[in-house]
């Protein structure tokens, strides 16, 4: 009689199939979607795949935007450190998810109008390429943490200027 070959000759190894997919799963994450694996200006790219959750998140209130941000935060944190890692880099420029988290804090509590948007867009690329103080030493923060924090400070540093610029313009125009 002849012996029949295995169910499981296509996966030979089961447990190294699901290593793969992780590891495919946070490439995903940390490269936004693909968006930082763009040949220029992957980390604009990887705004601009912020946005839409902006959107989304800007509906909610205000805990409810921070507990998002929270999440998104502490899921990049191992991502990117992990495969910025793989990598053998500190920071790749292909490593989008900082940029992704950094234009949530950026638009926390922004209207919903384009203006906002574009603008806070266009500022948090500004303090993300330019790093004032401290952003820089955020920067050289150890694995996942360093990449992250320059640019939820970036995130923050957009936020002010928005809320202080509504805020002239509301003492301003008397509104």
């Amino acid at each position: 009689m002849r012996s029949r070959a295995p169910v499981m000759t296509i996966l030979r190894d089961p447990e190294s199939v699901s290593i793969r997919l992780v590891k495919v799963a946070r490439r995903l994450i940390a490269t936004g979607f693909g968006a930082g694996l763009l040949p220029w200006a992957p980390g604009t790219f990887g705004t601009v795949v912020g946005l839409p959750l902006a959107f989304v998140i800007e509906r909610f209130s205000m805990a409810g935007h921070l507990l998002v941000v929270f999440i998104l935060f502490t899921i990049g944190l191992p991502v990117c450190g992990d495969v910025a890692r793989e990598l053998g880099q500190r920071d790749p420029q292909s490593i989008v998810w900082d940029e992704i988290v950094g234009v949530q804090v950026a638009l926390l509590g922004s209207p919903l109008a384009p203006w906002p948007f574009l603008f806070g867009f266009v500022l948090f690329r500004c303090f993300d390429i330019f790093k004032p103080f401290p952003l820089r030493r955020l920067e050289r923060l150890p694995g996942g943490v360093g990449i992250m924090a320059d640019d939820v400070g970036a995130g923050v540093y957009t936020a002010l200027v928005l809320w202080g610029a509504r805020s002239w313009l509301a003492t301003s125009l008397r509104l």
